[in-house]
Formats: C-alpha cells, structure tokens, sequence
C-alpha cells in the first residue's frame, strides 16, 4: 500500500526561490510550475544560467513574468566553452534590469568535467565582471574548498556585493570563511534527506541572518518528493527543514531568509 505523500505547506509569510533552472523543467508546462509556485507564496523566482547555450534562453524567462529573475554565467562543468565571445554577453547582459547576479560560477573537482586551471581562470575572470557591474555572484563549490577559498581571497576588497555559495555542501572551513567574509549560504533539499547530517551540521553554524532558502530544481527533490522532478513550489519543505534545525520559529525564518534574498539581489526593494 503507497503511503499518501503530505500535502505542500502553505505559508502566510511570502518566500524567494533563490536558485533554480526553469529550462530544465520537463515534467510539466512552466506556466503550470509557476501558478503552483504563486499558490504556496512564492514571490519570485530566479532561475540560473550555466552555459553558453542557455545565457538566452535564462534572459527569456526572465522577461516572461514580472516576478521571474535571472543570472548570467557558465558553470565549471562548462569552463572549457567559457571564450571572449561568451565574456562579451555575459558583461553586456550582467546588468540588465532582470538579470540579478553572475552565475553559476565556480569550482567542481568531484566531476572534474573541465580542466581544474580552465576552471579557476573562468572563475576569476567572471568573479572580475560581478566586480565590474556591481552584481553579486551565486557559486558552484564542490570538493574544492581550499581553492574556493584562494580564489575569493583575492576578491575580497573589490567584490562588493558577495552573493551566496549555493547548494552548500562543503566542509565547515568554507563555511566559515564565508559567513566572516559576509556571504550567504544557500540550502535545498538535501537538507531534508536522511544522510545530510553534514550538510545540517552547516545550517546550524549558519547565522540565520546569512542563509538563503532554494531548491536547485528540477534537481535535489525534497523529501516527501523525492523521485520527483523537484520544482520552486517544494520549496517550503525546506523552510520548515530550516526552521527544525535551527531550532527556530517558522514566522522568523520564513521572515529573516526573506529579508536576506532581498538584501543579497534586490537591494533597492
């Protein structure tokens, strides 16, 4: 006998979706994602660009709903396309007024899809236009902590508006560098699943003030959903995942991640 999934909360309290990809999503139309999104107080979303092939496509989406954002950026698993060409579109488009951020950049070394000096070159070169347009950045870090850490070291005094180190899973070193340094880190649903002890342990050494609440969709489905493709309207599973661990309130989680999404990339709202 299945066992009844429990049905998606509520809340009063609005919530940003604050990293997901719209153009991944198979399982059903997008208009339906988005009015199932309205429907559990999703306020906004953005979705992330990771490749040349999609810098477009994100812009597009953005434009296709007054609440809908995007991102600029080439992922690592795709440094090995990042040229001068795709660097002109990202810096021409890294202001646009629905463009919020350059990502998603970083550094992957558990797939090592592209070569690791290719990777940390593209990093810093696109960590350069974020100085460059004033934007913050959203980073991709997987197992590749220490060089993360190198990296934004050099960007320390002209990287003004950090960002958030996305879909955290790194150790605690990281970790705090990243809360001293100002940024935030953001959480999804592997939050929720059973084996993410680490990744718990994080949230609860991350001030609330710099924890930002995403699902990463159509990956990292939250549990009860898992085996689903995910979407934004799971996203108040981790909230309350969020709220659990910490040991706080939801009205005050809900509130203050709601506060640092606007801080981090809607300043003048």
């Amino acid at each position: 006998m299945s066992k009844k999934r429990r049905e998606i909360p509520v809340f009063d309290h609005p919530i940003i979706e604050t990293h997901c990809h719209l153009d991944y999503l198979k399982d059903r139309p997008l208009s339906d994602t988005l009015d199932q999104s309205q429907r559990v107080n999703i306020e906004k979303v953005i979705t992330i660009a990771v490749s040349p092939d999609n810098l477009a496509a994100v812009r597009e989406l953005a434009g296709s709903a007054d609440w809908v954002f995007g991102t600029q950026g080439i992922h690592p698993h795709e440094a090995e396309t990042y040229t001068d060409e795709v660097e002109a579109e990202i810096r021409q488009h890294a202001t646009d007024d629905k463009i919020v951020a350059v990502g998603e950049i970083g550094l992957d070394y558990f797939y090592d899809n592209a070569d690791r000096s290719v990777q940390r070159e593209v990093f810093r070169r696109q960590l350069q236009i974020a100085c460059d347009s004033d934007r913050p950045v959203v980073i991709h870090s997987r197992d590749a902590d220490d060089d993360t850490i190198a990296i934004l070291k050099e960007f320390e005094h002209s990287l003004e508006r950090r960002g958030v180190i996305h879909s955290f899973t790194s150790g605690p070193g990281l970790a705090q560098y990243a809360i001293d340094q100002g940024w935030c880190l953001g959480f999804n649903g592997i939050t929720t699943f059973n084996k993410a002890e680490n990744v718990r342990d994080i949230v609860r050494m991350t001030p609330i003030e710099q924890i930002l609440l995403e699902t990463d969709a159509p990956f990292l489905t939250p549990v009860p959903y898992r085996g689903r493709e995910n979407a934004p309207f799971y996203l108040p599973f981790v909230a309350e995942k969020i709220a659990d661990v910490k040991e706080l309130p939801m009205d005050q989680v809900l509130s203050q991640t709601y506060q640092n999404s606007l801080r981090t990339f809607f300043p003048h709202q």
